[in-house]
């Protein structure tokens, strides 16, 4: 006899990683090539101190920077992920039911194919607003309104369950 049941939970589990990471290295890679572009327009807004407390000089280039913000969002989509598949594969086991594994699968590829699409767009607007605020930097604050909202794309299957 033949349990195929376990699969589609594997399937699931696999889903959520692989493509939220994915969405959190396009991401991170756009948004990255925006942030190098942007250095090379305007150096001192690349590294700004963040730190008023620590005695660091101002253009200290230890201190990260406010632009690298697209950057740290599209990596967090991967950790979406990861909490998924952790969820997923701590409730496979070989007789589970076919509806439960079903289940597993559609959480899997929600969360996944999720964090792909927000990827793709923390990426596109990263590189664009990160650019666009090098050179006017009014453009910071619409930047990150249009990140937040980028970013709910790969929340939303999370709290699907609960509403």
């Amino acid at each position: 006899m033949h349990n195929e049941q376990p699969f589609f939970g594997a399937l699931g589990c696999t889903s959520a990683i692989v493509f939220t990471a994915c969405g959190a290295a396009y991401g991170t890679a756009k948004a990255g090539v925006g942030v190098c572009s942007s250095g090379v327009l305007r150096p001192d807004l690349t590294v700004r101190s963040m730190l008023a407390d620590s005695g660091a000089k101002p253009h200290d280039p230890l201190i990260p920077s406010l632009d690298i913000v697209p950057v740290v969002m599209a990596g967090i989509l991967g950790i979406y992920g990861l909490v998924v598949s952790v969820l997923i594969a701590n409730s496979l086991s070989q007789t589970v039911a076919l509806f439960t594994s079903l289940v597993q699968l559609g959480a899997g590829l929600s969360v996944g194919l999720c964090g792909l699409a927000a990827g793709f767009a923390i990426g596109i607007v990263g590189d664009a607003g990160v650019r666009g605020a090098a050179q006017q930097p009014r453009l910071y604050v619409g930047m990150i309104l249009i990140l937040i909202f980028a970013e709910v794309l790969g929340k939303m299957p999370l709290f699907l369950p609960w509403l």
